[in-house]
């Protein structure tokens, strides 16, 4: 019984302490909390990165591929052709990368 007396007088308390408690902890560590927004922001970061090699990337492969088709670029062509076949022309020392 007097446990129960107790309780009704400090139960606004205990109330607001559970409540604030449990307020802190989800903003902290809930899945909006304070952790996950910085996890996210690294994450974002990791993949605009990635999207900036990719993008240059793909700008180096339509290049080369607009070399060879739209307007033949005959020193690429030369080049990538010696590249390839390991071919030079007589008298000609090849050196390999």
């Amino acid at each position: 019984m007097v446990f129960l007396k107790k309780f009704n007088e400090k139960k606004i308390t205990i109330i607001s302490i559970f409540l604030f408690l449990y307020v802190m902890l989800n903003l902290i560590d809930g899945e909006r909390g304070l952790i996950s927004y910085f996890e996210k922001k690294n994450l974002i970061a990791d993949l605009s990165q990635k999207e900036n090699i990719l993008t240059k990337k793909l700008n180096l492969i339509e290049k080369k591929n607009s070399m060879l088709t739209d307007v033949i670029d005959l020193d690429f062509l030369e080049t990538t052709y010696r590249k390839k076949f390991m071919v030079g022309k007589k008298e000609e020392k090849v050196f390999v990368d």
